[in-house]
């Protein structure tokens, strides 16, 4: 069975954007996984087709209505989907690559792509929405961010990177960012690649990019070296 990732969104047009070309691209062609982007608007109840009010108790903005959305998710998800349901977010969870491999692991994912000021708080507790960040920052939807972590699942799927290792050595696959990496030329404006990476000794390479790995965590993101609780 293949993965299977439905995308709701005031935006179907979207989709896939960037993830109909490159590797993603290429498994959604082979049927690896597939893709479905639905209208939001599709459920909407009256001639206007709205989906939005103006938020209770004041404020700028709209928000999505929950009669609505939840129609929405009920149309593309019933009740016996197993599939998580994912609310792109920026209050949300931080997404993880361990978030991302279990969510790889699955049989598929049902995500809201968000707009306006946000969604009515009643639907995500009423259809047990999980909510998820890419960052400490807003885009202008969860369109984009959907795509971002669609992008980091689907190339986690069997068979879709030719080599299954580059997964097992990439930045956070242990909890630290990749080791840096080279190829030819041997030297290049005036800088050679480090020797050790030229010896054969796989164990000698082995250590040094451990040590690396674990310097470069340590001045970039030395949040990840701190233990757990």
């Amino acid at each position: 069975m293949s993965f299977r990732a439905t995308v709701l969104t005031l935006f179907p047009e979207m989709f896939p954007g960037p993830l109909g070309v490159s590797l993603a691209g290429r498994a959604l062609a082979e049927g690896v996984w597939s893709l479905e982007a639905r209208d939001i608007r599709a459920s909407a109840t009256d001639r206007h087709r709205s989906v939005d009010d103006s938020p209770a108790g004041g404020g700028p903005g709209m928000v999505l209505r929950a009669d609505v959305l939840a129609a929405a998710i009920d149309a593309a998800s019933p009740a016996d989907d197993d599939r998580p349901r994912l609310l792109m977010s920026p209050r949300g969870r931080p997404l993880d690559q361990r978030r991302v491999a279990d969510l790889a692991a699955g049989e598929g994912v049902l995500i809201v792509a968000g707009r306006f000021e946000g969604v009515d708080e009643r639907v995500i507790a009423g259809r047990n929405l999980e909510e998820v960040s890419i960052g400490d920052y807003v885009l202008s939807g969860g369109e984009v961010a959907a795509m971002a972590l669609l992008d980091a699942v689907v190339r986690l799927l069997p068979g879709v990177m030719g080599n299954a290792a580059s997964g097992a050595s990439e930045s956070f696959a242990d909890g630290l960012l990749e080791y840096p990496q080279y190829t030819r030329p041997q030297v290049w404006e005036g800088r050679a690649i480090p020797e050790v990476l030229l010896s054969g000794d796989h164990a000698r390479i082995a250590a040094w990019r451990r040590a690396e790995a674990e310097r470069l965590t340590a001045a970039r993101r030395p949040d990840l070296l701190k233990p757990a609780g």
